[in-house]
Parts: structure tokens; C-alpha cells; sequence
């Protein structure tokens, strides 16, 4: 895998998130994205998933939910990769989510996530990610 495959599915990333924004959402884009199965760890703790229609049902849940915070937009300012082997690296990602709070504020928020990567079928997938508190911080900005 190299840091332009991985910069282009980043890019196709974000395209997706913003298109699930505006209440678009792709199923087979999203699976396309994901590895069959996946881990998640963040301070809520470490769960594991399959890329199913209940993983589709959660997220597209979740992007309703961004867009009732008030979540406008969400761009991706730069990915580093740290290679594993010939098929796995660590991308880490730094994201800028911009807000728009229910007092009118326009609030940008700077965040990482890394992302746990495979190649597979000669693509990149997601099969893992780690984040910080994302609650916290919208809570510390006022978003929420």
C-alpha cells in the first residue's frame, strides 16, 4: 500500500462522509470502505463489529445524528502512514469537522483518528480505528 493509495481512499473517504451528510448514504460505498469484520477502540471502550446491514442501520443513525448537532461539513487535513507489512499500515488521519451551534456559531474542530488499514482485493479497508472522546470535545466546544 502506498501513502497516495491510501491519501485517494482517504479523499473517496471524506466525499462519502459529506454525500452521508446530505442524507445519501451508499450502502455498498460504505461496505466498500470496511473490512467484513472490524475493532473500534476509543475511552468508551473496545468493541468489534461485522460489516453488516446492522453495521449500515448504526452508522447511517450516526450521520443523522451529525447532522442534528449541526455538523456541516467534515475534511481531511492531512493522512501520515506508518507501514506494518506489504498489506497493513496505520494511517493517521487529521480531520477538521466544522459545527454550526444552535446560537449560529460556526465552530471548526481539529481531531485525528487512526485507522487501522488492509489491503485487500488490491484495495485499501478500514478493519480498525482508534479515537479519542469525541463526546467530551463537542461538550468543550458547545457543539452539544
Amino acid at each position: 500500500m502506498t501513502k497516495d493509495t491510501l491519501e485517494q481512499f482517504f479523499e473517496r473517504y471524506e466525499r462519502f462522509f459529506m454525500q452521508s451528510l446530505d442524507g445519501k448514504i451508499d450502502g455498498s460505498e460504505m461496505a466498500e470502505l470496511y473490512a467484513p469484520e472490524f475493532i473500534a477502540a476509543s475511552p468508551a471502550g473496545v468493541m468489534a463489529g461485522k460489516n453488516d446491514d446492522d453495521f449500515r442501520q448504526v452508522l447511517s443513525a450516526g450521520y443523522e445524528q451529525y447532522r442534528q448537532i449541526g455538523t456541516k461539513g467534515m475534511r481531511v487535513r492531512g493522512v501520515e502512514m506508518t507501514q506494518i507489512d506489504a498489506l497493513h499500515c496505520v494511517a493517521n488521519v487529521a480531520w477538521t469537522a466544522s459545527y454550526e451551534t444552535a446560537d449560529g456559531r460556526l465552530i471548526d474542530i481539529d481531531f485525528d483518528v487512526h485507522y487501522l488499514m488492509q489491503e485487500w482485493g488490491g484495495r485499501p479497508r478500514v478493519f480498525g480505528w482508534i479515537s479519542g472522546d469525541e463526546q467530551e470535545v463537542l461538550k468543550q466546544y458547545g457543539v452539544i
